[in-house]
């Protein structure tokens, strides 16, 4: 016997056994369980998804010797003949080489004839968008009133061509995609009962793949069961579908949350050493970057099973979820334009030095780190007040620098002592409170988001050292150093060098105090309400929940 290919071997031949379109069998076996049938039925849905199969099934439910109903018993000869496509009631038409008015009337004609087998006359009328107009109005009449022995089923993937006055006399159903989920659970099935070895990373791959047409699935199976030789293993099918290995996409997501462009242009060369599809790559590295988001946002959507789950919560875990919304944005974007870019590699290298280079802001212009710290800043505790104490110099007396905190910032920073190099203090930058300076600057744009995320170290004679978290190193940039060093040489009148070192801050920074105080400040927002007696009776009457995300300070 030849071999017979898995899309039609597996084609469903009940309403038991289809899988997915759980609303269209829902409505159809009703329907045919109390006898409320339609005369026109039409199936619409991308290529792949059952609108033929639903047809056949519905063919076979009508015109089973049993009976009418849901449950058509597929052995007597009318269930055979249309399983084999030989019942001689059932009229399949391709619209697509069917679309003249002469062929559609000739159709039509025969209709009122009785059926020769079965109960009903059933045509089947595959991408009824393709007629012509004049076909379309041939069948208007018979298609509003057709013989008592006529059941008309149209099927189409535009139903935006159909004129509406078909739409009008036919019982609609939109058909959906198939979830990843649900096409992988079925070719698990069918790879079990023939006896196939596979990996279910293979058939995560295969399903995806099919974008949600079940026979593009099958196809695909069949061409991964050839490619691996009567195996399905997700290394082969990667080979065969040119889909890159998720290694190179959590190597690229860890180079660029540390900060390491050396080592992101690094997967890119070895991608492009082993020829595989940068498009294909931005549009897995878009896939992970979601599944990221989710991992953060709601955990319990990760599957147990899922191969990567480790993989993906520790990176999930690492980076900051406003920066995954931004890098899903440049990975869409970056898709968009490998068309336009000098050659593909190119637009992929661009893409990861982009993921590098940009960092959402906040609404208040603060800076939105790629890597998450590893503990939250807790509210720092108020210093002693002898490290707020200034030492004066009397040789040189300090200028008047005002002691309060930013009005963002109402938790006063501590100051530290700024030693020279000598370990004797200098007299005009000793003992200046590095937060409150920073307005007296009257910085702007990249030169002020430098200097709020720089912890003061100390003065070298005339070098000012400042140390910035290497988070924070894309801040670095020479012309807002030039700025930053050209307002303190104005302010002090004396001439300084800025220098600033790459470590980890170890007091808090002006950008972090801020930051703190505004969670104080919402805390104790959040918590007025909630002391608020209207509030409270509004909650305990409608049972409702307070959306602490709306609350603003004031």
């Amino acid at each position: 016997m030849s071999y017979q290919v898995l899309a039609r071997k597996w084609r469903p031949k009940s309403f038991a056994t289809l899988v997915g379109q759980e609303h269209v069998v829902r409505a159809l076996t009703h329907a045919l369980t109390e006898q409320r049938l339609h005369h026109a039925y039409l199936f619409t849905g991308t290529r792949g998804v059952g609108k033929t199969t639903i047809a056949r099934i519905l063919a076979k439910s009508l015109n089973c010797e049993a009976g009418v109903g849901a449950t058509p018993c597929g052995q007597c000869s009318a269930c055979t003949e249309i399983d084999g496509g030989r019942f001689v009631d059932l009229l399949e038409v391709d619209a697509a080489t069917n679309t003249r008015v002469d062929e559609m009337r000739q159709l039509l004609e025969n209709a009122v004839y009785a059926p020769t087998r079965g109960r009903y006359k059933v045509y089947v009328i595959d991408e009824v968008h393709m007629l012509s107009n004049s076909a379309f109005n041939a069948m208007l009449k018979t298609l509003e009133e057709p013989p008592e022995h006529v059941k008309f089923i149209l099927a189409t993937t535009d139903p935006q061509k159909i004129p509406v006055t078909v739409l009008s006399r036919c019982l609609q159903f939109n058909l959906k995609q198939m979830q990843p989920a649900a096409i992988g659970a079925h070719l698990s099935r069918i790879l079990e009962s023939e006896g196939i070895p596979h990996e279910q990373g293979a058939l995560n791959l295969l399903s995806r793949s099919a974008a949600g047409s079940m026979r593009d699935a099958l196809s695909l199976l069949d061409q991964a069961i050839a490619h691996g030789s009567g195996k399905v293993e997700e290394a082969q099918v990667r080979e065969m579908l040119g889909t890159v290995d998720l290694d190179y996409l959590f190597a690229l997501c860890d180079a660029v949350v540390d900060g390491d462009a050396r080592a992101a242009l690094a997967v890119a060369d070895d991608m492009a050493g082993r020829s595989l599809s940068f498009d294909a790559a931005l549009q897995e590295l878009a896939t992970l970057l979601t599944q990221v988001q989710v991992a953060q946002l709601a955990p319990q959507a990760i599957a147990d099973d899922l191969p990567e789950r480790e993989r993906l919560l520790g990176l999930a875990e690492r980076m900051e979820p406003e920066f995954v919304q931004l890098a899903y944005q440049i990975a869409i974007h970056g898709r968009q334009e490998l068309a336009l870019a000098p050659d593909e590699h190119s637009g992929f290298v661009m893409t990861a030095l982009r993921l590098l280079a940009f960092r959402p802001e906040t609404g208040d212009g603060q800076v939105v780190p790629a890597r998450r710290p590893k503990e939250r800043a807790a509210p720092l505790a108020r210093a002693p007040e002898a490290a707020y104490r200034v030492s004066a110099v009397p040789a040189e007396p300090l200028p008047t620098v005002a002691a309060a905190a930013p009005a963002a910032a109402p938790v006063e920073p501590p100051v530290a002592q700024v030693a020279t190099a000598e370990g004797a203090p200098s007299g005009l930058l000793a003992a200046v409170d590095w937060h409150s300076l920073l307005p007296e600057l009257k910085l702007s744009g990249m030169a002020r988001e430098l200097a709020q995320h720089c912890e003061l170290r100390r003065v070298d004679g005339g070098q000012v050292v400042l140390r910035l978290a290497p988070v924070h190193r894309h801040l670095q940039m020479k012309p807002a150093q030039d700025k930053l060093q050209q307002a303190l040489t104005e302010r002090f009148a004396r001439p300084l060098v800025l220098r600033i070192e790459l470590a980890d801050t170890e007091a808090a920074t002006p950008a972090a105090s801020a930051q703190r105080a505004r969670a104080e400040r919402q805390e104790k927002a959040v918590a007025a309400i909630e002391r608020d007696g209207f509030v409270r009776e509004i909650i305990e009457m409608f049972d409702a929940q307070l959306i602490e995300s709306s609350i603003k300070p004031i």
